[in-house]
């Protein structure tokens, strides 16, 4: 019998042989993922910063808006204070004094009421009456014409006070409000109230001192 030689046998598989990774990369990779993480970090700092200081920035837009707020408040209130101060002054100037507003009455047609109207004042003549009755600024003369009529016997009290001439009359009314400037450089006048009946006349009657730089009226 032939001799076969034995088969051989296949020779083992050679392991392919890889170098390990430098050390340099690996430090690069770790640099980089911390660089990663700082910056990550860092953004993350950057945002609460930026949230911060856009509360912070909405706070001060509130805070200059009341700021303003209360700027205009307080020139408000300074030009309030300066318009007081004007007229205080303006008052003192010129002070407004109450000088008849006691009620009376008058009985009749023969019966009058009367009161002088102060030089250098403009008379504020305000009255009321339960009835008509009849109101005249007069000059002392025509007071004193009124009063001869009278005692001719032309007519009663309340004829002859508002028919013998007037500054001003107001005949058969219930109330009267009118300001007289003759009087502010003239002392000349006075008020008379007549009625044909019995009423209660209610004044309320000022005046203002108001001096003019020349004679008024009358005078």
């Amino acid at each position: 019998m032939p001799y076969s030689p034995p088969a051989e046998s296949p020779p083992p598989p050679q392991q392919t042989w890889q170098p390990a990774p430098p050390r340099r990369n690996r430090l690069w990779y770790a640099s980089l993922l911390l660089a990663v993480i700082v910056t990550l970090g860092g953004l993350g700092l950057l945002y609460q910063d930026d949230i911060s200081w856009q509360q912070q920035s909405g706070d001060l837009s509130r805070q200059n808006a009341s700021l303003r707020d209360q700027l205009r408040i307080t020139q408000s209130d300074y030009r309030t204070a300066q318009q007081t101060i004007q007229d205080l002054k303006t008052q003192a100037l010129h002070p407004t004094l109450g000088i008849w507003n006691v009620q009376q009455k008058i009985n009749g047609p023969d019966w009058y009421l009367a009161g002088g109207v102060p030089d250098t004042f403009t008379y504020h003549l305000v009255a009321s009456s339960t009835g008509p009755m009849s109101v005249s600024i007069l000059t002392f003369e025509q007071f004193a014409a009124a009063v001869a009529c009278v005692d001719r016997g032309s007519g009663n009290t309340n004829y002859c006070m508002h028919h013998n001439g007037s500054a001003k009359t107001w005949l058969n009314v219930t109330s009267v409000s009118f300001d007289f400037h003759l009087a502010e450089g003239c002392a000349n006048y006075m008020v008379v109230f007549t009625a044909g009946g019995a009423v209660t006349v209610s004044p309320n009657v000022s005046v203002t001192y108001n001096p003019a730089p020349t004679f008024t009226g009358d005078c």
